[in-house]
């Protein structure tokens, strides 16, 4: 089957999907749409192994931890309609274990997500600032990963552009590859990313956040397209749970904005997300 599109960030290791994402999934394949599912810390990353073990083809997986999940915080407006928030419990990263789970399969295709998430900090400025600082280290650690492994990374960043632009600045060497997941940058720091190699992955979020500059003037060889399902629902499915087969209307709407075609989008970030994860 030749893929119609893939979507580069979808969550279906997360309970979100506990009940159905064996469907999901099905339904998904039926519509040639592929995915990589993202994991979110040691658990999820296993879930998302897992289910691309389970599937031959079209389906795969990336494996990392969030920088929310370095610390121990509340997450109560994550975007996703009916749902309660949830308190993380403050993981260690543990590069042997991580190392480990990505060489259990193929199918592994990128460390991810990994970042710096300033939205989601304790009120305490003692705290703030150690969760920062925490998030840095981590995130660093888990480049490192990458890089032995030769493998790109989903970058996330909330409210961090300037500290993670200082990091990649600062960071000597290396060959790093990979997409900055969700961008809600504006151009001058799409094109610090561009500049460094790195691809710009548009979701949901382009429906409430002016990223109409970017999306037309970057170069189509350097787009992705993603959900992070289920988040981030489209609002011409607003209340209804997210997935990826919503991601045509993130396609449709790319495709209005540089007055292209549908087809046209399709193609080049399908291509792109083949080279990018080597698919």
């Amino acid at each position: 089957m030749k893929l119609k599109l893939i979507d580069t960030h979808a969550h279906l290791n997360l309970s979100a999907f506990d009940q159905d994402h064996d469907q999901v999934i099905q339904s998904c394949l039926k519509e040639e749409i592929g995915m990589i599912n993202v994991g979110t810390n040691y658990q999820t990353s296993v879930r998302a192994v897992d289910l691309a073990k389970a599937y031959p083809k079209d389906v795969w997986a990336a494996i990392g931890l969030h920088p929310i999940h370095l610390g121990e915080t509340e997450v109560d407006d994550w975007e996703l309609d009916g749902q309660p928030g949830f308190k993380t419990k403050g993981e260690i990263f543990d590069a042997e274990r991580y190392f480990q789970l990505a060489q259990s399969s193929p199918k592994v295709v990128a460390i991810g997500e990994i970042g710096l998430d300033y939205w989601h900090l304790p009120k305490d400025e003692d705290q703030r600032t150690s969760f920062q600082e925490r998030q840095k280290e981590g995130f660093l650690k888990q480049l490192d990963l990458a890089e032995t492994l030769k493998k790109p990374v989903i970058i996330h960043c909330r409210s961090a552009f300037p500290d993670l632009i200082s990091l990649l600045q600062k960071r000597k060497g290396g060959n790093l590859k990979g997409v900055i997941h969700c961008f809600t940058g504006d151009w001058a720091q799409a094109q610090f990313f561009l500049k460094m190699g790195f691809y710009l992955g548009f979701d949901g979020v382009i429906f409430k956040t002016d990223l109409d500059e970017v999306i037309r003037k970057i170069s189509s060889g350097k787009m992705l397209v993603e959900t992070d399902c289920p988040y981030l629902t489209p609002p011409i499915k607003k209340g209804e749970r997210n997935t990826p087969l919503n991601l045509k209307f993130i396609v449709q709407k790319i495709a209005d904005l540089r007055q292209a075609s549908f087809d046209e989008i399709a193609q080049v970030t399908t291509a792109n997300a083949r080279n990018l994860f080597h698919l």
